[in-house]
């Protein structure tokens, strides 16, 4: 005899996340039955949202180790999916009680801070700044969603290590996740190579479908790669995020950098707050040490300090980043440098912590008055 009981392992099971919800398998309704043997052999049905679930190896290997955790002599895991009826009640949970898709970052009580990576002209860093900026947020213990709204020159599920496509929950989107970074692209839903032909109105219904029909959960920040330049996704944004911040990317150069500040005065019409300003490439270590100024120096700086006069606001320089072959390897590879160390792996970690160190705002909060 053993003195396991179908209320343990139960309890066992409150402890199993569903890999790509993050919630406790039990919570979901997930668990359709679990039935123990007088030998202590436990036989555990699950319910999956979908057919072709792509992590049910993984949830199986959980549940079995929860069940051994908790007595079982043995687990034998069966697998079923959930109807369609269910499936509605899941989707309805996530969002809420809400049953129709609504953009989560901008209901009352919602502190999820939005910053959108801008640049006035492609090429850079403005993607890589993004993915290592998540990464970094994410090893700090934040939890981080990324949109990928390049939507003609996506690349952050490459740079994240993103392999995997997202699943549907009828039309709830599961975005796919690098380490614990979710992550959405149009890259995801695209065949490789073939290029994405959309005019505006298309642009702006697929940034509202990754906001409003993807699952993100309660994010601490979620970043958004914007395309460079003041085109149809930033106005987008703009709209449909109005509490968005931006963050501008530029190089030293005079060039890139009077174009950057094109990027930041959009703010003004937009109506949007910029968090601040990211030199990247500033400079390349030689082997004696030195400094070697590919393209100049003070662009971020000037970017900086001509917003600040324009938008009658603090603009500050958030760090300058060197031009490493480590920041490009890890780009390539899906390993952020933030994650391996080097010196802009460090600097962009800095950065990346004075922007979330930052002390949050009343906005959203319920204050709990009443009148009198």
């Amino acid at each position: 005899m053993t003195s396991v009981t179908v209320e343990t392992i139960r309890s066992a099971l409150e402890g199993v996340l569903d890999p790509e919800i993050r919630r406790p398998i039990t919570e979901l309704d997930m668990v359709r039955g679990v039935e123990l043997s007088p030998t202590g052999a436990a036989r555990i049905t699950i319910a999956l949202t979908t057919a072709g679930c792509p992590l049910r190896d993984t949830i199986t290997r959980d549940v079995t180790n929860a069940a051994l955790g908790a007595g079982a002599t043995e687990v034998h895991v069966e697998m079923t999916v959930m109807t369609p009826e269910e499936r509605t009640d899941l989707r309805t949970k996530l969002r809420g009680g809400v049953a129709e898709p609504v953009i989560p970052f901008n209901e009352p009580g919602n502190l999820t801070r939005v910053l959108a990576v801008a640049s006035g002209k492609g090429g850079v860093g403005k993607s890589s700044v993004t993915a290592n900026l998540a990464a970094a947020m994410a090893a700090d213990g934040l939890k981080v969603g990324v949109l990928d709204a390049d939507v003609y020159g996506f690349s952050i599920p490459r740079m994240l290590g993103v392999t995997m496509s997202p699943t549907k929950v009828d039309d709830m989107i599961l975005p796919p996740l690098a380490g614990d970074i979710k992550v959405i692209s149009i890259g995801m839903f695209t065949q490789p190579g073939r290029p994405v032909v959309w005019r505006g109105p298309m642009l702006h219904r697929a940034l509202q479908q990754f906001l409003a029909d993807v699952f993100w959960g309660d994010l601490d920040v979620l970043l958004l790669d914007l395309p460079p330049g003041t085109g149809d996704i930033a106005i987008s944004v703009a709209q449909m995020l109005p509490g968005a911040e931006l963050l501008i990317v530029t190089t030293p150069q005079l060039t890139a950098a009077e174009v950057a500040e094109r990027a930041g005065i959009m703010a003004r019409q937009t109506q949007q707050r910029i968090a601040g300003v990211i030199e990247n490439m500033s400079w390349l270590e030689q082997p004696d040490g030195s400094r070697l100024e590919v393209f100049g120096s003070g662009g971020g700086q000037r970017v900086a300090d001509r917003l600040s006069e324009i938008l009658e606001t603090d603009v500050p320089l958030l760090g300058q980043v060197p031009l490493e072959v480590a920041l490009r390897e890890g780009s390539d590879s899906g390993v952020p440098v933030v994650t391996s160390g080097s010196t802009a792996g460090d600097i962009l970690t800095e950065i990346s912590r004075s922007l979330t160190h930052r002390a949050r705002g009343l906005a959203g909060r319920n204050l709990a008055v009443t009148p009198l």
